[in-house]
């Protein structure tokens, strides 16, 4: 049965260790975290020099994998083999291959950990290559997180650093940066390399100032001052995006707003709700819940419906169709015709 990325983490820092990994899925990031911990913790510096092998999916077939996983430690109560891009193995999907590597995983050398790193692709479940890994083998599906879990994300992964992070300051990072995991950690582990005090709260001042994210010029305000209906704030938001497209790409932005006004539209469906229903409906902090209900005051079911459609037809025009009109201003336009 597949592990969690965090159930295996929490294993290899206890210096438990299996014979044989499998690491599939969409998300990178527990992919790296999983194999970096066996990378650098399941041998000592000095044992790696004979005993750790780092190989590539193009450049090995299977039987010449699986010789090198039976060879014997030397000096050294074990030894390490990581395939990195083990999707790109010639033979991988072979039958004789696939039958090779079921045989291996039913009795693996147990002083050798075999870790295959499987980005982006799935074994299919109804091989018997899966149906035995499934059963003997560490075997990590790691999935795609969705948006609306991204802050959640952001707190759990600061508070393991040993610091913490409020709701609004954890948004406005995954807001700008996505659903980049790998990225996002980046980011928190450059900025925390200034304060290297054992507990440090990440406050917005120190976002602006190390990643780069204005507190006053984001997506995250824009969405505010939409919400209210602040025609000044918005437009001077948008001003400073159109300053610089680079750093504000249109499509992403759009994006964010359609997140911002379907979820509007949800609380117009689901009127009368408590704070709390609403929170679990919408997949936000409970902390967000009043902005969406002024928005909602602000923005009648009628007019709701049309802001989704003007975003739509924004989305077309940022990807150039039937429209040849500047990033720029699409997005001015898209702003008057949301709030006029």
């Amino acid at each position: 049965m597949a592990k969690t990325p965090d159930a295996v983490i929490k294993e290899l820092k206890a210096k438990t260790f299996a014979p044989v990994y499998f690491l599939q899925g969409d998300e990178p990031f527990y992919i790296d975290e999983i194999s970096r911990l066996i990378e650098e913790n399941a041998l000592t510096p000095s044992e790696k020099s004979f005993n750790q092998t780092i190989l590539y999916g193009k450049d090995i077939s299977m039987n010449q994998l699986l010789e090198s996983a039976r060879r014997f430690p030397m000096m050294a109560q074990r030894q390490v083999i990581i395939l990195k891009e083990a999707q790109e193995m010639p033979d991988f999907g072979r039958k004789t291959a696939q039958e090779q590597l079921v045989n291996y995983i039913k009795q693996p050398v147990p002083t050798t950990i075999l870790v295959f790193v499987y980005k982006h692709k799935k074994i299919n479940k109804n091989t018997s290559l899966w149906k035995t890994m499934d059963k003997k083998v560490v075997l990590v599906d790691s999935k795609k997180i969705y948006d609306n879990k991204l802050p959640t994300w952001v707190k759990s992964y600061v508070k393991n650093l040993g610091h913490s992070i409020k709701d609004k300051p954890a948004t406005l990072i995954a807001e700008h940066i996505g659903n980049d995991l790998t990225r996002i950690s980046n980011e928190i582990n450059k900025m925390m390399i200034n304060y290297p005090d054992d507990a440090v709260e990440i406050t917005e001042s120190m976002i602006s100032k190390h990643i780069g994210i204005s507190r006053e010029y984001n997506v995250f305000e824009l969405q505010a001052a939409l919400g209210k209906r602040d025609v000044l704030k918005a437009n001077q938001i948008i001003n400073f995006f159109a300053s610089d497209p680079k750093s504000n790409p249109v499509i992403p932005i759009i994006s964010m707003l359609f997140s911002y006004f379907s979820k509007v539209l949800l609380v117009h469906h689901n009127a009368g709700q408590t704070k709390e229903e609403a929170a679990k409906l919408l997949g936000v902090s409970p902390y967000f819940v009043a902005d969406y209900f002024t928005a909602a005051r602000n923005y009648p079911l009628p007019k709701t419906v049309q802001i989704i459609d003007v975003l739509h037809q924004a989305d077309l025009q940022s990807k150039g169709v039937d429209s040849s009109i500047a990033e720029n201003q699409i997005l001015k336009e898209l702003i008057y015709k949301i709030m006029h």
